[in-house]
């Protein structure tokens, strides 16, 4: 078989799957296309007779990129204006045939969830992922991240503690999230409901109805990256969000339209200002209410989005 014919395969096989690897281990859509471009460019100008197992092969190619992204990019993240929050992966509603889709359905990706990640180190992000979501043996982990099997597993279960909120003996790391802020699970349908109340009573200014869709203790994250205007503190509360809400419909009346996307998986909104995309929203719930809103500003971070 031909090197090119082998790794045009290869790429139809596991592109879905490392683009899901690399997307939650960065936070970024076009970064992690990007590293995935580079695994497969790689593949196909190296010989590989000694390769094994090319699935974990590819994963510990991808990893050890990501990696390094991340080393690279983390003097970026200490000077970064405001929230920092994932790059949106949107896609159309009720778009779960679509392949490459198929891996990131595996398990939430929702923006929560991805800020919940991104409390671990590098090495604990990537033991993590291959275990809970990707389902892969310790030996094979191993093999990936260069570690022992026995230490991968001492890693697993310390980033799940970290993830789930638990306490870790002798780490002094907290939780981006309480654990009784998780999302409690709604149906796709709840979900929408309640994103389209939500709108409803944002375009009608409706700020009583707003407020009755909105948790009390409800947390707004808006990423601007020193781009645009955006709010450089998380705001709290249902009614300082429904009054911020308020203020941003007020000013760009006329010029604002909005439509349903799938946003990191869920029940998202994208919007648009004479036209142009302006920002993507996603939502985190829980007990048929609105517990975080994550407004994604950042014009860099929006470019892959129609």
């Amino acid at each position: 078989m031909e090197p090119a014919e082998s790794a045009g395969e290869l790429y139809v096989s596991y592109k879905p799957l490392l683009f899901s690897l690399a997307y939650r281990m960065l936070g970024s859509v076009m970064d992690a296309e990007d590293i995935v471009q580079e695994a497969f460019l790689y593949v196909n100008e190296t010989k590989l007779d000694h390769v094994q197992n090319m699935k974990s092969y590819l994963c510990k190619l991808v990893t050890n990129r990501c990696i390094d992204r991340l080393r690279s990019a983390s003097r970026q993240r200490e000077v970064y204006v405001g929230p920092w929050l994932p790059e949106p992966l949107v896609a159309e509603r009720d778009s779960e045939s679509e392949p490459s889709l198929r891996y990131l359905q595996k398990e939430s990706i929702s923006t929560a969830y991805l800020l919940l990640l991104q409390q671990l180190s590098w090495t604990e992000r990537a033991v993590f992922l291959l275990r809970e979501v990707l389902q892969y043996e310790y030996d094979e982990i191993a093999e990936i991240v260069g570690k022992s099997s026995t230490n991968c597993r001492q890693i697993f279960h310390r980033a799940k503690r970290a993830v789930s909120g638990l306490p870790d003996p002798g780490d002094e790391r907290q939780p981006v999230m309480p654990a009784g802020r998780r999302e409690a699970h709604l149906s796709t349908e709840q979900t929408g409901d309640l994103i389209e109340r939500f709108v409803q009573a944002l375009t009608a200014g409706n700020l009583a109805q707003l407020m009755d869709v909105l948790s009390a203790d409800a947390v707004l994250y808006s990423d601007g990256g020193g781009k645009v205007t955006a709010a450089v503190r998380p705001i709290q509360t249902a009614e300082r969000i429904a009054r911020f809400l308020e203020g941003i419909m007020h000013k760009l009346a006329g010029s604002l339209s909005i439509r349903f996307a799938d946003v990191n998986g869920q029940t998202g909104l994208v919007s648009y200002t004479d036209g142009r995309i302006s920002s993507v929203i996603s939502f985190q719930t829980r007990h048929n209410r609105i517990t975080g809103i994550y407004l994604v500003l950042n014009p860099d971070k929006l470019k892959h989005v129609l």
